[in-house]
């Protein structure tokens, strides 16, 4: 019988785990837990997400990622939404000696359609602060390069907002983000679930997507 190591196992590949904007390390939860069960351990990390830039934001967290990757084991990170491009950022800046691979749940690569819509909005900017204004399908002020890693996107194509789903984002859309936007030029691999986005990271056949893409590069059925 095979033994699960235990999360805290320094040969035990680890994942960091970034949470999406205006959302906390509470959000991925359930697929933290499902990750040390199978044999991973994880650094599930709250930041500022509404503060600052994206690119500061990679800054804020390189303390911990640092102290993580140190472990003689690789290192992965899975990031729902937003923090799918604080990872890219992060990589960019401070790549990891062991890095292994990234699973984004519905980061909007491409933007999102209901940035443009809200972003000229007072509230919008002052709730969602620098990086929400980083989220719009225009020119971005920190371009992030194109991605040398083996990256899985996990896209969701459920929207319960009937306003933004049908006459805002283009079509098929999570209620925030498109799959078209979902997309990444020189990912390894990418799979649609039928969720909403904020559904995405506690879905299970999310999670268990995420955890074939972690241990076999790919998603199943891919």
């Amino acid at each position: 019988m095979h033994e699960v190591p235990q999360s805290g196992d320094a040969r035990c590949p680890g994942v960091v785990l970034l949470h999406g904007i205006a959302r906390t390390s509470a959000s991925l939860r359930k697929l933290e837990r499902a990750l040390r069960a199978s044999g991973f351990t994880t650094l599930n990390i709250d930041y500022s997400s509404r503060r600052k830039p994206i690119a500061a934001l990679a800054d804020d967290i390189h303390e911990a990622v640092a102290g993580f990757a140190e472990r003689d084991a690789p290192l992965h990170f899975v990031a729902h939404s937003m923090g799918g491009l604080v990872a890219r950022a992060y990589i960019a800046k401070y790549r990891p000696d062991r890095l292994a691979g990234v699973v984004m749940l519905g980061t909007p690569n491409g933007g999102s359609e209901v940035a443009d819509l809200l972003s000229g909005s007072r509230l919008y900017r002052a709730f969602y602060g620098p990086a929400g204004l980083e989220l719009t399908t225009g020119p971005r002020p920190n371009t992030l390069p194109a991605v040398d890693y083996p990256v899985g996107v996990i896209a969701g194509s459920r929207f319960i907002d009937p306003v933004a789903g049908l006459l805002v984002l283009p079509r098929p859309n999570d209620g925030r983000v498109s799959v078209q936007s979902a997309m990444l030029s020189g990912m390894a691999d990418h799979v649609v679930v039928r969720v909403s986005h904020t559904g995405l990271p506690r879905h299970a056949t999310v999670i268990d997507q995420t955890i074939a893409f972690l241990r076999d590069g790919r998603f199943q059925g891919g």
